[in-house]
């Protein structure tokens, strides 16, 4: 496996209408769409970078699936099998056990202590870029990780223990406590925060545009909704929260160009 312990290496959504889901994230983030026609999947779509590299898949929440739309990570290991047992031991759940995936690699859908859900992957590539750090991230990349959780300082010990990730650095968010920064090795992955009135826990995602003040007017032309922002970042980036019609959750970083 080329892609180190611990790092994102793809995303997913789960939409009611794949359809108009993929009519709305092109046009708002600009991907553009493949599909692969995996025979465990066949309506499996893949949603791609302007510079051409996948970042993520979209498929209609499974028949019957306690699920709502929304996104999910899948996070690299070495051993998927290990892995799932130290989630366990950890006080995790495993929702989907080991499978092997054709051509693709050996994937767990697992969740955190919170029951928050992510996957595990060994992939059988030659390695991902789905997700760039913020000084090397391009448009349609993910650019940042957002974990809520009701105890950001035990939700990052279960990530921890699995792959070592640490806090480093804070930002303080007043009356919310501190929203603290999250690496790996050298590699700032996002943050973790505590979960507050009106925020669930749970994962949530940003990926980059080249204009945050024209990505929230398509966003909101498509039927999407600003949550939260613009709001200025570190870097002199700006940040905006959003929705999707169906409710699902994300959100992107840019400049102001206006």
């Amino acid at each position: 496996m080329t892609d180190r312990e611990g790092l994102p290496i793809w995303y997913e959504l789960l939409a009611r209408d794949p359809d108009a889901a993929e009519r709305f994230y092109t046009h708002v983030l600009g991907w553009s769409v493949e599909r692969p026609q995996l025979a465990a999947a066949p309506d499996y779509r893949v949603l791609a970078a302007p510079d051409g590299d996948g970042v993520a898949g979209l498929m209609a929440v499974p028949s019957g699936a306690p699920m709502a739309p929304g996104w999910l990570v899948y996070l690299a290991v070495d051993e998927v099998d290990a892995t799932v047992e130290r989630v366990t031991a950890a006080g995790g759940a495993v929702t989907m056990p080991a499978t092997d995936i054709p051509d693709v690699g050996r994937i767990a859908l697992v969740a955190d202590p919170d029951g928050t859900p992510f996957y595990v992957m060994r992939g059988d590539d030659e390695g991902s870029r789905a997700f760039r750090s913020a000084d090397t991230a391009t448009a349609g990349h993910a650019v940042w990780n957002e974990l809520t959780a009701p105890d950001q300082n035990a939700a990052l010990a279960f990530y921890a223990g699995l792959f070592g990730w640490r806090h480093e650095g804070a930002m303080p968010m007043g009356e919310l406590g501190d929203y603290k920064f999250v690496h790996s090795g050298t590699i700032c992955l996002g943050a973790t925060m505590n979960s507050f009135a009106g925020k669930r826990p749970g994962w949530q995602f940003y990926f980059m545009v080249d204009d945050v003040d024209a990505a929230a007017e398509r966003l909101t032309g498509a039927g999407g909704r600003v949550i939260q922002g613009p709001d200025e970042i570190p870097g002199g980036s700006f940040s905006v929260v959003a929705a999707d019609p169906e409710g699902a959750a994300f959100g992107f970083v840019g400049e102001r160009r206006a």
